[in-house]
């Protein structure tokens, strides 16, 4: 009998399980140990700016976001796989299956990320000659040692990427989260102190900082590793108990379980290389686009560093909660549409889509209405970075709704269409970046990025209603809605904005902090408590937000 009929005919079966407090309850875990992480990986810039400057940060960027494309590739998109699929045959009681699978995976992964590995190690030298023309301060040497420092982690971080899909698999978030902040402490910890030792003790060259600071991810997955570790033996009582409830019923080879596997993983890649491979169009085209607009190649590369590395670290953290809800959502998505839920599925998209509009389009307009002070509050005073920040904070939710919008396509089996959409929003980006920068300078990078990845998700939506027959209509109004309470904020927070800034200046690091802390705290409370008043939150959030309403004291 056919495994997929066999699967179908199981699952409804053993009936639906996954309510959405449990979806919730995983999201959270998931987005809480995401948010930890990205906010650490913020706070760690500010120094590290304060030692190296912009263009250690352009420099930082020429490593690291080409390590990020590579740790794709080499991971195949199977941590996420592995979850769906583990999930999925844990679901039927067929634990031996999800366990092959895992053990398999392992000793791929560790064959990958040799080659990986490998592969960086060899083209670094070629890749600095094509981005890099050496008549700035970075030389193609330079790009060459840093981006070398970083491809060792490319050895371990496929393995430890594995041992948390298994996890996942088993509606375990708690290891992922917690050896995510192990990994990004260690890899801070090392990375500041390496920086701080070489540059600043020992005055030694900044390529040999920035190398310090990329090797430092390497470090970093040691950490994570040590806790996984630590998770795993604490686990293995539990997963042995499983093993011993396998039915036993479906005997499949480890070829067929990987042509499954990969032909599901495939779309996984391109979803995480996403960003940075539009990061890759700018690294490639924006010094020599900037130079032909006019600009000067020291302020190129400072407006560099600044839009790669040290707004985008701040711009991420509002899309932080897609990441937890993509991570969590693949699995209850997969299983709805599987045994043909249709209200299920609904409500688990209904939840997702307006629970991530209710938080990142507030925090994204706030965070461009105050970008000068938020901007030198995390570093320092600059023109530039206020610019790029302002310009590039509302490009958060596209990247939000991107991540979203992918996995629900991964979810419903439909992921050749989430390669579509990210190659039709590349080639925009391709083509757009270098005209737009020639004529906005660097908000034409921005204009560009924004434009592909508007279209990406356009045609998610599309490709989502058309499969699902999804209905976005109570999307759409609540979308209105959280519109109208955004906008009443935006004037609340220009308001004070413009008031305070008759006797603080967003130049002083005190008076900015002053400034942001004023600013967003009232626009918050003012937003919670209309959300509170209209009910919207209760609706999105369920019984529990009577808790908040009554610490408040806006509920008897």
């Amino acid at each position: 009998m056919d495994f997929t009929l066999t699967y179908d005919l199981k699952i409804i079966v053993v009936g639906w399980d996954y309510m959405s407090s449990r979806f919730l309850k995983g999201a959270f875990i998931l987005t809480l140990g995401s948010i930890i992480s990205k906010v650490l990986g913020l706070f760690y810039v500010i120094p590290f700016e304060e030692m190296v400057g912009p263009t250690g940060g352009a420099l930082y960027a020429h490593g690291y976001n080409l390590y990020s494309i590579f740790i794709s590739f080499a991971t195949a998109g199977m941590p996420l796989a592995i979850s769906k699929f583990v999930s999925k045959y844990n679901a039927i009681e067929e634990y031996a299956v999800g366990r092959k699978l895992f053990k398999a995976s392992m000793f791929l992964m560790l064959i990958t990320g040799f080659i990986a590995f490998f592969i960086l190690y060899s083209i670094a030298p070629i890749y600095a000659n094509l981005v890099n023309d050496s008549t700035g301060n970075i030389t193609n040497q330079d790009i060459t040692t840093v981006i070398r420092a970083v491809s060792f982690a490319l050895i371990l971080i496929p393995f430890m990427s594995i041992v948390r899909g298994f996890f996942q698999g088993h509606e375990d978030m708690k290891p992922t989260a917690i050896s995510q902040v192990v990994e990004q402490i260690v890899r801070i910890v090392f990375l500041l102190a390496g920086v701080f030792v070489i540059y600043k003790i020992f005055n030694r060259e900044l390529v040999e900082a920035i190398s310090i600071a990329t090797f430092a991810a390497t470090v970093g997955a040691l950490g994570g590793l040590v806790v996984l570790a630590v998770y795993w033996r604490k686990r293995r009582k539990n997963l042995q108990n499983l093993m011993k409830k396998d039915l036993g019923t479906v005997q499949i080879s480890l070829p067929k379980i990987f042509k499954e596997v990969l032909l599901s993983s495939i779309p996984f890649v391109f979803v995480g290389i996403a960003l940075p491979v539009f990061q890759q169009v700018d690294l490639m085209t924006f010094v020599r686009a900037m130079q032909q607009a006019g600009v000067n190649i020291e302020t190129a590369e400072e407006s560099l560093g600044v839009l790669t590395l040290f707004a985008q670290k701040i711009v991420i953290i509002p899309m932080t909660l897609a990441t937890g809800f993509s991570m969590a959502l693949i699995p209850s998505v997969t299983k709805a549409y599987m045994m043909e839920n249709e209200a299920q599925l609904k409500h688990n998209l209904d939840l997702a889509f307006q629970v991530l509009l209710f938080i990142t389009v507030p925090a994204v307009v706030g965070m461009s209405l105050l970008a000068d002070p938020i901007y030198t509050v995390f570093y320092s005073y600059n023109p530039i970075g206020g610019m790029v920040l302002r310009d590039y904070a509302p490009t958060a939710v596209l990247f939000a709704l991107f991540s979203i919008t992918a996995a629900i396509l991964q979810g419903i089996n439909q992921q050749k269409f989430t390669v579509l959409s990210l190659l039709v929003g590349f080639l925009l980006k391709l083509a757009l970046n270098i005209p737009l920068i020639r004529i906005y300078e660097t908000s034409g990078a921005i204009y560009a990025t924004s434009i592909g990845f508007l279209t990406a998700v356009l045609m998610n939506l599309a490709f989502i209603k058309y499969f699902t027959k999804y209905s976005y209509h109570l999307v759409f109004c609540r979308t209105i809605l959280i519109s109208i309470f955004t906008g009443l904020m935006a004037l609340l927070v220009w308001g004070m904005e413009s008031g305070l800034l008759l006797f603080l200046s967003p130049e002083h690091k005190w008076q900015a902090l002053k400034i942001v802390i004023v600013c967003s705290g009232i626009g918050a409370l003012f937003y919670v408590v209309i959300s509170l008043k209209s009910k919207l939150a209760h609706r999105l959030f369920g019984s529990k937000i009577d808790t908040l309403q009554r610490k408040l004291k806006l509920k008897d």
